[in-house]
């Protein structure tokens, strides 16, 4: 139970990031993606931090592949945080390893959600699938931009180790999903626009995971399967958000394709493409009387 309300503190938080404009490669894992209004409001002085509660409801299959796909609704906390160096926002928690005109150097976190196996036909007899939690590096690459209009192109590096949520944690391998982050502030009267896509690659050990089925758990209609390192297939996402006085409104919507991954021949692998959305909610409680000069 612990671990799980810790995943689903996790996802939440990613979703905060992710509705905003951010949300997530969701369910393989969630992260943060487009982060809208990101740097376009420069010199605007905004509480140094703000508090908050809410709800989200997403749509997600089991896991990237999968043909069974769980609705859920998690408590959405709106926290924002703009520190020097630590900051929580439209990008998600992170610490600011390097920051500079064009580009930035910060902390990447993921989430990924469990699956019951008796919940899921293409799992039937295997053990559960644990959830997990990614963090490593990530460099930010300005390609364009433009204050006036307000927009922003980025390239987002992200790489991250992947660690099951589990009793006894394990190393469950590495991640690399480059990208192209579009943000584009106040459209249609206030809302906050983000596009991303990009290709996922992974090693060895983290496709097997997800897809590899080992001979004890290999049947007539699931033969045994080992994945290999490599493409993971390409995602891509839009988001928006708005603030409306003290409420928060956002959502997204994400299509997943898994089409020349190298695992697509895995018997686990039920759907080579899936669409996945969300809608979120919060309202501010609190904030801080100290103002600071913010860019989100």
């Amino acid at each position: 139970m612990k671990i799980r309300i810790a995943i689903a503190t996790a996802i939440s938080a990613a979703l905060l990031a992710g509705f905003s404009g951010t949300a997530a490669w969701a369910a393989g894992p969630v992260e943060a993606g487009p982060d809208v209004d990101a740097g376009l409001n420069p010199g605007v002085p905004r509480p140094l931090w703000e508090l908050g509660v809410g709800v989200a409801g997403l749509r997600l299959p089991d896991y990237r592949g999968s043909d069974q796909s769980r609705s859920y609704v998690l408590p959405l906390p709106y926290i924002v945080y703009r520190g020097t160096w630590l900051k929580a926002d439209r990008d998600g928690a992170r610490a600011l390893l390097f920051d500079s005109q064009r580009v930035k150097v910060d902390v990447s976190v993921a989430a990924s959600t469990p699956t019951r196996s008796s919940d899921n036909s293409a799992r039937a007899g295997m053990p559960n699938l644990p959830g997990t939690f990614e963090l490593g590096p990530n460099l930010n690459l300005t390609l364009a931009a433009s204050l006036q209009d307000r927009w922003k192109l980025d390239l987002r590096l992200p790489l991250r180790a992947a660690i099951s949520a589990q009793r006894s944690p394990k190393f469950v391998g590495t991640t690399f999903s480059p990208n192209l982050n579009l943000d584009v502030g106040v459209v249609g009267g206030g809302w906050n626009l983000g596009v991303l896509t990009g290709p996922l690659f992974a090693d060895r050990r983290y496709h097997e995971h997800f897809y590899g089925v080992d001979a004890a758990y290999a049947s007539a209609a699931r033969p045994a399967y080992r994945a290999a390192a490599g493409y993971a297939g390409w995602q891509a996402l839009g988001a928006t958000s708005r603030r409306f006085g003290n409420m928060w409104v956002g959502g997204f919507v994400r299509y997943d394709s898994l089409h020349g991954a190298v695992f697509q021949d895995s018997p686990l692998v039920r759907r080579s493409s899936a669409l996945t959305f969300g809608l979120g909610v919060s309202w501010i409680l609190a904030t801080s009387s100290e103002l600071v000069a913010s860019t989100d």
